[in-house]
């Protein structure tokens, strides 16, 4: 064998009790796994690592993250590798690189720069979902990524691609042409289709055009992620229209970052839960995705509501350089509650500011848009409109609406998985991006018992492998990929904190992926063991 681990606590994905055994890894998979109370010799092997004292589990899957183009400029990422995260799913939220013509990857580039910064240390040398999946596994020179990642089509780039930045319905050509470029997506490895149904140019898009689209996308197996129209107000109605939808189309459902936030939802999730419950027991195939935080991340483009989109982003730069114009803005975003926030009028004590694209507004990173309006004897629109028009829509905001109840609750249900959501740019981005999985761990079964180990494992391993329907992944056992995980049960926890995002965890000794350590006694190797995984219905 190449390797042993002797004496672990064996936490196998599966929600069953842990057990001590030795796994014996040998050719990038699991080869033995030797209980302590099995007769016979127990497996040798060229390397031994005494286990004992650590927790054994598969690699965790992020569901939801945002290192589409991280994974190509960082072999380091430790942000991820550090958490014990061996996959991450891409293309979330709608808007990613691919598929894209060259209008399109201009435009999507401007789009989502506060997430993944303006890619112009990037060669954009694809322009398919396939290209660009071929791209993680030749990086590098060809040795690859940090970790492994699966990629969703992401809807409002498609939409881009075929009909623009107009707020209308797809002509018939179009939507063919939608079709198409989903049904491509899917033959070239996509695991789904996601859609940013807050952001544009994926919001204009109707449940007509969805649902088209989402039967392409189960004709291939795959599933369709929504950040869905509403976390605010009408959260409960968005999530019923997510749950129809996908019910006409007879495809998988899988609700990112689902939540219920600002004061309307207090108290909430039960509310969600039951609809998520009588769904599941009519038949429906859902699934849904958390990160355990209160504040939620984005950019501050997107808090402006959808009309004020329209044309894309030089269209909402000059809008805002109008004052007929940005006091229409201002007011649906005060008074009315613009539909890019929630339906819910803005406040802004609530929104701080992250990350800033442009140097000389760095001294607004940390404080809410309030405290910097009240600082500057402003209105904090004056000074929303300012960072909005200096920062050329690149700033990103913690958005501080969450209630902790309904976190709780939402994670203890039997479809749940974990997911970051972690934007990574930012001088102060949100520390969910570095700290997800040990925070799951240290504080959510350590310290509040709120889930118990074995059951976190199983919704951080097995329950997001069987979503993405990979056959040799998610658990502990004989035959399946040696993606996995030693961490301490006892210290795990997240270092991350929102005063300082970017601190490692700790208790988190080992990352294997393919049987390499990617991390090793609690260090970065230089291994670049990640590769594309592709869905099942690839041709």
């Amino acid at each position: 064998m190449d390797l042993v681990l002797r004496d672990a606590l064996v936490v196998d994905g599966t929600g069953e009790p842990a057990y001590r055994a030795d796994v014996a890894v040998d050719g990038g998979r699991i080869a033995e796994i030797h209980p302590e109370s099995a007769p016979g010799p127990r497996p040798t092997a060229t390397r031994t690592v005494d286990a004992d004292g650590l927790a054994l589990a598969p690699g965790f899957i992020d569901m939801h993250a945002h290192s589409d183009l991280a994974l190509l400029r960082d072999p380091d990422h430790s942000a991820k590798a550090a958490q014990g995260v061996t996959l991450e799913v891409l293309g979330q939220d709608g808007l990613s690189y691919a598929p894209v013509d060259d209008r399109t990857l201009a435009e999507v580039r401007r789009s989502i720069t506060g997430w993944n910064g303006d890619g112009s240390d990037i060669d954009f040398d694809w322009r398919t979902v396939g290209g660009y999946l071929d791209r993680l596994d030749r990086n590098f020179g060809g040795e690859g990524i940090a970790v492994n990642a699966a990629y969703l089509i992401p809807q409002g780039t498609v939409r881009m691609y075929a009909v623009g930045w107009d707020d209308r319905p797809a002509t018939d050509a179009e939507l063919t042409r939608m079709k198409g470029l989903v049904d491509q997506g899917m033959r070239e490895g996509a695991v789904g289709m996601s859609s940013g149904l807050t952001y544009t140019p994926g919001m204009y898009a109707d449940d007509a055009e969805l649902t088209q689209l989402c039967r392409v996308v189960a004709r291939h197996g795959g599933y369709y992620c929504p950040h869905h129209r509403s976390y605010g107000a009408g959260a409960l109605e968005a999530y019923e229209e997510m749950v129809r939808l996908t019910r006409n189309a007879d495809c998988a459902l899988h609700l990112a970052h689902a939540t219920m936030n600002f004061g309307v939802n207090k108290g909430r999730a039960p509310d969600l839960l039951a609809l998520l419950d009588g769904a599941l027991a009519a038949g429906a195939d859902i699934s849904l995705d958390t990160y355990p935080y209160t504040p939620g991340c984005t950019t501050l483009v997107a808090m402006l509501p959808s009309w004020a989109g329209e044309g894309g982003p030089e269209s909402i730069l000059t809008r805002l350089a109008d004052a007929a114009s940005a006091e229409k803005i201002r007011h649906h975003l005060e008074v009315l509650g613009s539909d890019g926030c929630h339906g819910v009028p803005i406040e802004w004590d609530t929104i701080e500011i992250s990350g800033v694209s442009a140097p000389h507004l760095s001294a607004y990173v940390g404080r809410t848009v309030a405290e910097s309006a009240a600082l500057r004897g402003e209105e904090p629109w004056v000074t929303a409109r300012r960072l909005l028009t200096e920062d050329r829509l690149g700033t990103t905001i913690l958005q501080h609406v969450g209630h902790e109840e309904n976190v709780q609750q939402i994670m203890r249900h039997r479809v749940h998985t974990g997911g970051s959501d972690g934007i990574l740019q930012g001088d102060k981005p949100h520390p969910r991006a570095y700290g997800t999985f040990p925070q799951y761990l240290g504080r959510y079964v350590r310290e509040l018992g709120i889930l118990s180990l074995e059951e976190c494992v199983a919704h951080l391993t097995s329950r997001p492998a069987a979503r993405l329907r990979l056959a040799d992944r998610g658990l502990v056992r004989e035959g399946y990929r040696a993606d996995l995980v030693l961490f301490d049960p006892a210290t795990v926890a997240a270092g991350s904190t929102f005063e300082a995002p970017r601190t490692l965890p700790v208790g988190i000794p080992h990352v294997l992926i393919d049987g390499r350590f990617v991390m090793e006694d609690g260090r970065r190797t230089s291994v670049l063991a990640g590769r594309a995984v592709r869905g099942a219905g690839a041709a």
